[in-house]
Formats: C-alpha cells, sequence, structure tokens
C-alpha cells in the first residue's frame, strides 16, 4: 500500500495552547494585510480567544511586548470599539475583554474604517471637485471626469457600509450566504 494512499493525518493534534498560538499569529499576519500593525491584530486575537478579561500586564507577558506597546494597542483598540474595559471593584490595573460577535466586530472595523479613510477621502474629493476650470480644456475634463467618477464610486461604497453597519444578524448571514451558494 502506498503511504500516499493511506487517508490518515500523519500529523500530531495541536495542543490548545498551540492551537491559541497559531491563531494569534495567523491574525496579526493577517492584521498586517489588512493595514493594521501585527501586535494591535494580535492582542486583539488574544482577546478574542481568551474566556476572561486580560490586563495589560497580561498582554505584556503573553505576547512579550513592552507596556508601551501594550498600552498604544490597547488604547487603538478601544478606540476602534474591538475591546472594552471591564472594572473590578478594588483593583487598580484595568482588564480588558475583546467582542466576541463577529458581526459587531465587522461593523466596529468597518465604522472605524469608514471614519478613517472613505469619510477622509469624500472630504477631500469634495474640496477638488470645486476646482475651477474650463470645461473645453481636455485636462481638466479628464480630471473631472476621473474625480465624478471616484466621488460616484465612495457614494455607493458609503451607503453598503451604512447598510451592513445597520444589518440584523440574520439578514446579514442570509444575504452573505447567498453570495456563495
Amino acid at each position: 500500500m502506498n503511504p500516499t494512499d493511506n487517508n490518515t493525518n500523519t500529523t500530531p493534534a495541536l495542543t490548545l495552547a498551540e492551537a491559541k498560538a497559531q491563531f494569534i499569529h495567523t491574525w496579526g499576519v493577517s492584521g498586517a494585510s489588512w493595514g493594521v500593525s501585527k501586535t494591535l491584530a494580535q492582542v486583539h486575537a488574544l482577546l478574542l480567544v481568551s474566556p476572561g478579561a486580560l490586563s495589560t500586564e497580561d498582554l505584556m507577558e503573553q505576547l512579550k511586548i513592552s507596556r508601551g506597546n501594550a498600552s498604544m494597542t490597547v488604547r487603538d483598540l478601544l478606540d476602534w470599539g474591538l475591546i472594552y474595559k471591564e472594572l473590578r471593584p478594588g483593583e487598580r490595573r484595568e482588564y480588558f475583554v475583546a467582542e466576541k460577535d463577529m458581526l459587531q466586530v465587522t461593523r466596529c472595523i468597518i465604522r472605524a474604517r469608514k471614519r478613517r479613510e472613505l469619510d477622509q477621502m469624500k472630504r477631500s474629493l469634495d474640496q477638488l471637485a470645486n476646482l475651477p476650470g474650463d470645461p473645453a480644456d481636455a485636462e481638466y475634463r479628464a480630471f473631472h471626469t476621473a474625480l465624478t467618477d471616484i466621488q460616484q464610486l465612495a457614494n455607493v461604497s458609503e451607503k453598503l457600509l451604512n447598510r451592513l453597519m445597520q444589518a440584523e444578524k440574520s439578514w446579514f448571514w442570509d444575504k452573505f450566504m447567498k453570495l456563495f451558494m
């Protein structure tokens, strides 16, 4: 019998700790591809898979990052709405927990990216669209046409993103699954 014909997996099963570390690493690498820091994505991943709230010291220890890096990252994640503070009476330490509802996580990311990127681009395009010029000038016409096309795309994108942010869980998943089925 050829060893490649055997359907049994010879790769040893991962332990929970190894799987968790692999997930955190993968989420961090993916985050870098999405335009956020690897550390921000890793802290988010760690909090996502943690059963309870973690302190800044816990984050530093588990991810081997500095206090400054951990503090800045936590601030960014709070700003995005992806994590929340958990207050514990009598504790001086702050504890953090991740939003675990993936639709809500998606909404938070859309809202933050829209605010930081699309809204800023739309303001800039609106200012540039008011550029006076001669419509008979080919250069002006090309510039104005490109700007108008981009503005229309930005407006459609904004409407789509706003609809996604308001979507109910059942509506979202129904529409999403229909795309692939």
